[in-house]
């Protein structure tokens, strides 16, 4: 079972009488489906696995090929076609879901209609008006946990360097950047015409929103959270630069948003190159801090002034600079003699805390999640209007207004 303490590590907010009613947990497990068993399907579904207070008990796909893979992986649970079959069982709490982006709105409002507890992926929806109306649905569920799939949130090292900035440890932002490099084609094979095109929908403009959009959207936020604000506007540019095999989706792109106090995000991302991975970049006056691979460090420059417990504090060479490890379990790596540069083989990925989230709400909630509708729908338009223009290599604002629900 979940604690107190777990709940507050993640970010949530608990009522003053939660811990009054422990006695009152629920002991057993909380059955739960995944709907869509794609890539992320199927990442969703490990981690519940490795999640106690969760129990897999059903994989909805409406394809034979990705049930049979489900029943290899995970065999204790059952198969269903039809989610509809999944929201007619009294016996399911919760449901993941993780089908295509353009086919969120149905599967949402049917289950909170269902009852059910949601956690829907991000983004939303691919166009304003149906994730205005997830979101306003996930909101007027007040009896039930909805969770948006904004996996940073709920990050602990994240939210540690999120803590580092506002109390000052950068001085004044002054732009980010961050990237995320991928070789790989988007494309996926089928022996079915039909079932190639709803496999690929990643690839056509009118379904997907792209790069920037289906992945950048997570980046993004983390911008967004650190700076307390909301995207103004972007300019967008890219092209189809190396997978010119009939997609509509460009494999490359870059853009820069605009925050309302004057600093900038450049963003890119590329299905065309491998190099350099993925990492966010925060620059301030005083600091500049990299998060990769849920690790951090802090570069200070010359001028700044000390904080008192660097002197203390982890120190790594990255070329002809020194960065400060704001890694939570640099202690405890060093012990183990481990670099904490290197991957931590226990460590948990984001999508782990994010249903870890989910979870302690079930547990001590409902109450509104860290990655609420709200900022769901906020996050989708941003990613929509980003997507706008990258496709169009133009810039296009994004009016206050539109972020209301």
């Amino acid at each position: 079972m979940g604690t107190l303490a777990g709940v507050l590590a993640a970010g949530q907010r608990i009522p003053a009488e939660a811990a009054a009613l422990s006695s009152s947990f629920k002991d057993e497990p909380f059955p739960c489906a995944v709907i869509g068993f794609g890539e992320w399907g199927r990442e969703i579904a490990a981690a519940i696995d490795d999640i106690e207070e969760l129990e897999l008990s059903v994989i909805c796909d409406n394809f034979p090929l990705m049930l049979r893979r489900a029943q290899r992986a995970h065999p204790q649970a059952a198969r269903v076609g039809d989610y509809r079959e999944v929201l007619d069982n009294p016996d399911i709490s919760a449901v993941f879901i993780a089908t295509a982006t353009h086919d969120h709105k149905e599967v949402v409002l049917d289950a909170l209609q269902a009852g059910k507890h949601v956690y829907c992926e991000a983004p939303l929806a691919n166009n304003i008006d149906d994730a205005r109306e997830i979101a306003r649905a996930g909101m007027a569920a007040t009896d039930q946990v909805f969770q948006t799939g904004m996996l940073y949130r709920t990050e602990p090292q994240y939210r540690s360097v999120f803590g580092f900035i506002r109390s000052g440890a950068i001085g004044r932002p002054a732009m980010s950047r961050s990237q995320w490099h991928q070789k790989t084609s988007w494309r996926r094979s089928s022996s079915s015409a039909e079932r190639a095109r709803a496999l690929n929908w990643r690839l056509d403009k009118d379904l997907s929103l792209g790069l920037i959009g289906e992945i950048g959207i997570q980046q993004i936020d983390v911008t967004s959270w650190v700076l307390g604000q909301r995207p103004k506007a972007v300019s967008g540019f890219g092209g189809i630069m190396f997978w010119d095999d009939g997609r509509t989706v460009k494999d490359t792109i870059q853009a820069i948003i605009e925050y309302p106090g004057g600093e900038n995000m450049m963003y890119d991302a590329t299905l065309v190159s491998g190099f350099d991975a993925a990492y966010d970049l925060l620059f301030g006056n005083d600091a500049t801090i990299i998060l990769r691979d849920e690790k951090a460090w802090m570069f200070k420059e010359v001028d700044a002034p000390m904080l008192g417990w660097e002197v203390y504090a982890r120190k790594d060479k990255f070329y002809k600079e020194t960065g400060i490890a704001l890694l939570a379990n640099a202690t405890q790596l060093d012990a183990l003699g481990q670099d904490p540069a290197e991957d931590d083989p226990n460590a948990k990925p984001p999508i782990w805390h994010a249903l870890k989230a989910f979870a302690d709400n079930l547990i001590y909630g409902p109450f509104p999640a860290v990655s609420d509708a709200q900022l769901g729908y906020e996050s989708t338009v941003v990613a929509i209007k980003a997507n706008e223009a990258v496709q169009n290599n133009t810039r296009v604002e994004i009016p206050n207004e539109l972020y209301t629900l």
